[in-house]
């Protein structure tokens, strides 16, 4: 079973003291370029917070050191899932439709 998908919310930056807000349950997690809008990344996982926590940019991950200048501007939103296979079904579909949207505006 899938429930909803949260509301966006700014990644946390290095140095604010500012928290992941994220389900610790398995689940899927979007994030992207919030200038754009453009994807960052899409994944169905285990435990979405940890997901989040351990995302890297480069070589390394979020809460290593680092240029915080260099840094994009993220935003993410996550949906909880009652499993890993729900949540890589829902991933699928989501797939799914998104290439069939392309195809149709090519």
């Amino acid at each position: 079973m899938i429930s909803t998908w949260s509301e966006w919310k700014r990644y946390p930056r290095p140095g604010r003291g500012e928290n992941i807000e994220a389900p610790i349950t398995p689940g899927l997690y979007e994030v992207r370029y919030a200038g754009t809008g453009a994807l960052h990344s899409f994944e169905a996982v285990d435990n979405v917070a940890q997901a989040l926590a351990q995302l890297a940019v480069g070589s390394k991950s979020w809460f290593g050191r680092r240029d915080t200048a260099k840094l994009p501007d993220l935003e993410y939103r996550t949906c909880a899932t009652s499993s890993k296979a729900d949540a890589k079904a829902a991933a699928q579909r989501m797939i799914g439709r998104r290439e069939t949207y392309m195809s149709g505006a090519a």
